[in-house]
């Protein structure tokens, strides 16, 4: 990156008023967490993608539960790195919004207080019957883990296929709508509809930048893009802007 691009990319975020984080799986592989579409270790084997229906849930729910049970595990041992941790201290300058398609937590537990989770949080479980919803971050005795009804428990995430939890979808569109500035670290935006919130933001004028060590399909629709990992470039942006 060049240090005109850098000097304009800290200008931007004085200027700004309002931020908003659009983050994914590429901000968290650096605490430790594989990629979702990564297939190591115990599971490669399975196709993850495939493990990740509402089908598959029924068909197999302890084989589902075995592979969240490590996922679990691995992100309840995972901590926010200088990426999630520089996000949070821009939050004491500027309004900072965070719109993750994580669902590790990290962000919050790296002390962003707005978070919003558009695809739910694996430390949430949830009935697949009745209203029983709770943040569990013990393991579980038993595979696939019942509800007090009776009824089978799976985790709080949103499974391909399934619609995104509205309420949070709507708060997001329109922290994306009203932003001056949006930064998408870590991710492609290949899924939909996170995809379109790029494009809200420049509806109201907003500036968009990229965080990644890599292009992406998305990278041309963007305004400036910094090909470097969030952990290095977040904070090296977060300290400029302090001096």
């Amino acid at each position: 990156m060049s240090s005109d691009m850098f000097k304009s990319i800290v200008d931007r975020l004085h200027q700004a008023e309002k931020i908003v984080f659009v983050t994914g799986a590429g901000i968290s592989q650096e605490s430790g967490i594989p990629t979702f579409r990564g297939k190591d270790g115990l599971w490669r084997k399975y196709d993850a993608m495939k493990l990740a229906t509402i089908d598959a849930f029924y068909e197999d729910p302890k084989l589902v539960w075995e592979w969240y049970e490590e996922r679990r595990r691995n992100v309840l041992e995972a901590k926010p790195n200088a990426g999630h941790l520089a996000i949070a201290e821009l939050e004491k300058f500027k309004s900072v919004y965070v719109l993750t398609q994580n669902v590790d937590g990290l962000h919050q537990r790296a002390g962003s207080t707005k978070v919003y989770e558009l695809h739910g949080s694996i430390i949430t479980i949830r009935c697949t019957r009745c209203n029983f919803k709770d943040s569990i971050t013990s393991s579980f005795s038993h595979l696939p883990p019942a509800c007090k009804c009776g009824s089978i428990l799976r985790p709080d995430v949103v499974w391909f296929g399934e619609s995104l939890p509205q309420d949070v979808w709507h708060t997001s569109m329109q922290q994306a709508i009203s932003c001056d500035v949006m930064i998408v670290v870590g991710t492609s935006l290949a899924v939909s509809p996170a995809n379109l919130l790029p494009a809200y933001a420049k509806q109201n004028g907003a500036i968009v930048i990229e965080i990644n060590p890599e292009e992406t399909l998305t990278s041309t629709n963007m305004d400036l893009s910094i090909r470097s990992s969030a952990a290095r470039a977040i904070p090296e942006l977060v300290a400029a802007f302090q001096r």
